[in-house]
């Protein structure tokens, strides 16, 4: 068995982080730990350590959080939520509902309807939406 300080840790580097473009990339597909660290070539308790100690999550909390990001934005989007959570990767609504809600704190239609909501009121001020240090460098009146 070859010792970690046998690969110079920008080796080992550059697996954990061609593992976390695989993450990026294949998403929404039916991957789990198994894939992943085998994308990096490691055992996958290996993995996890050196993951965690460069990204600060696990491989599945990135995952995840990945994940929830997309159907973010596609919740934003107008997509329906149970569309959104399979276009992701997710294979029941209701965990996925679930995880979203603890991630950030609302359902996704309630996601959905607030980035709505939003569209519509920068839509009606969009100067409201620019802070005011660049509104008054470009000479625009932000009134409040």
């Amino acid at each position: 068995m070859l010792k970690k300080e046998a690969f110079p840790k920008v080796y080992l580097y550059r697996r954990i982080v061609y593992a976390k473009l695989f993450i990026d990339k294949h998403f929404a597909e039916n991957i789990d730990l198994n894939n992943i660290a085998d994308e990096a070539f490691f055992s996958k308790f290996h993995f996890i350590r050196l993951f965690n100690d460069i990204y600060k999550k696990t491989p599945h909390q990135y995952l995840s959080q990945t994940r929830i990001d997309k159907a973010k934005q596609l919740l934003a989007g107008g997509m329906p939520a149970a569309r959104a959570c399979y276009a992701v990767g997710f294979t029941s609504v209701s965990s996925f509902t679930g995880l979203f809600k603890r991630i950030t704190g609302q359902t996704p239609s309630v996601y959905q309807l607030q980035q709505q909501e939003r569209v519509k009121a920068v839509a009606r001020a969009p100067l409201k939406f620019v802070p005011n240090c660049f509104a008054e460098k470009n000479g625009w009146r932000v009134e409040q």
